[in-house]
């Protein structure tokens, strides 16, 4: 889906126009990007140790370490690649996150395996591959800009109003003609659309020239899905990856196991806080709705002070800012997300996952369906305690921006995979120490 990645062109810079669609073109290239991978990040790192070692019964090391830090160059790029086509993916942020877990898996399959390797050529491999690779899109990004041709119609004329790229609007097949290494963006739903624009747009698909969807370049620029309907066209199936999804449940639970061994003190801790600082059980405990539509008890650790029956709403189920029932304690959990530890038991249970649509109440679940067509249909995946919306739009309560915010979370049940979840993990590191998007 990454129509901006892939069919970018190179605009003029600092330097003549043909030379720096020489450089773009160049850089661009995979064969390009890996052969200086492997040159700058495993042969250089290789030569470094032989220069200070003396192999002699440490050639298995050595080969070992060779083919390890090939695997991980090779892995990490197409990890990184695989991440980057994500909308909202900032390429050089995601190098060291990609390449850092690569580097891990080989380690570890060597560790386990007890396959003999060289740590320091391991540890300059790594930071030689992310300095290639972060130094090289530094310059990608210098010389290149996404450039799209696009026909007049009401859907074009919104992607025009997206940052980032040039739009080059065609008014005559001349200029059409003028360009045909830019791609041409067409709105195929669009009842306006003019014969002669059919006939010239169905020529330059047959010369070559790359003709994009409107509305699917749409969804890559901005990572929602519109939800006016739903249908084959807007999804292909109507069910997330059936291969992933299992083995994301594998991963859910040890992980949760991992989190409840290293922070449990740190649990222990908040609990003792929050019940020193105001009455009221430590942790706090909703009915949720989940995954295929079943209601759930979610836990957390209260950051509010306790309400009577009586202020018990639909309003007092909103979060807004600067809530007055917040405490202080809880103040600090809420930005630093230590008010969602509990959760792991939820994740343990199978009613979450670490990645997936934020669960709602059940009257504000009750309320959005009757506001919002197609609701439900978030809930074929598990709830999460991040996710797609969470990490882009932040917490939300208002009928507007919850139409919004399922834009999102049809994107990310549509798109289901792996390397969506890593950069949702990835910014979701960011949230945590930035605060954005707390209540």
């Amino acid at each position: 889906m990454d129509y901006v990645q892939t069919v970018s062109v190179s605009e003029r810079a600092e330097t003549p126009k043909q030379l720096t669609h020489s450089i773009a073109d160049a850089m661009s290239r995979i064969r390009f990007q890996l052969l200086g991978g492997l040159i700058f990040a495993v042969a250089v790192p290789a030569l470094i140790r032989g220069n200070f070692e003396r192999f002699g019964d440490q050639l298995s090391s050595y080969e070992h370490s060779l083919i390890g830090t090939v695997c991980a160059l090779l892995l990490g790029y197409l990890i990184f690649r695989k991440m980057t086509v994500l909308p909202g993916a900032r390429a050089i942020t995601n190098v060291i996150p990609a390449f850092m877990s690569s580097y891990a898996v080989v380690v570890a399959f060597f560790f386990l395996m007890r396959i003999d390797y060289s740590r320091y050529q391991f540890l300059v491999s790594f930071v030689f591959a992310c300095i290639w690779f972060a130094g090289l899109l530094f310059l990608m990004a210098r010389f290149r800009r996404p450039v799209f041709s696009v026909l007049p119609g009401a859907q074009t004329s919104r992607l025009q109003t997206y940052r980032g790229v040039k739009w080059e609007v065609l008014k005559s097949r001349e200029e059409m003609q003028r360009s045909p290494h830019i791609p041409i963006v067409v709105d195929f739903r669009d009842p306006n659309l003019e014969p002669k624009w059919e006939r010239a747009i169905a020529e330059e698909a047959i010369k070559g020239r790359r003709i994009l969807s409107a509305r699917q370049l749409a969804e890559s620029l901005t990572g929602r899905v519109q939800i006016e309907y739903l249908s084959e066209n807007t999804f292909g199936h109507l069910a997330p990856d059936s291969i992933y999804a299992p083995a994301k449940r594998y991963v859910d639970i040890f992980s949760a196991l991992c989190v409840i061994a290293v922070f449990w003190p740190v649990m222990l801790i908040t609990a003792i806080a929050i019940r020193l600082e105001s009455k009221g059980p430590a942790i706090f405990k909703q009915e949720r709705m989940g995954f295929r539509g079943k209601t759930f008890t979610v836990y957390k650790f209260r950051s509010m002070r306790v309400q009577d029956e009586s202020e018990r709403n639909l309003q007092a189920d909103k979060t807004l800012s600067d809530d007055d029932r917040i405490t202080r304690i809880g103040r600090f959990i809420r930005k630093t997300r230590i008010d969602e530890l509990p959760q792991v038991f939820n994740i343990l249970k199978g009613d979450m996952s670490w990645i997936g649509p934020r669960p709602e109440t059940l009257r504000l679940s009750k309320w959005y369906e009757t506001e919002i067509p197609f609701y439900r249909y978030r809930h074929i995946v598990r709830p999460g305690i991040s996710g797609w919306a969470q990490v882009k739009q932040g917490h939300v309560t208002e009928v507007d921006d919850i139409r919004l915010k399922l834009e999102y979370d049809m994107y990310y049940v549509k798109h289901f995979s792996l390397w969506l979840d890593l950069l949702i993990a990835v910014k979701t590191v960011s949230v945590i120490f930035t605060g954005n998007g707390a209540k």
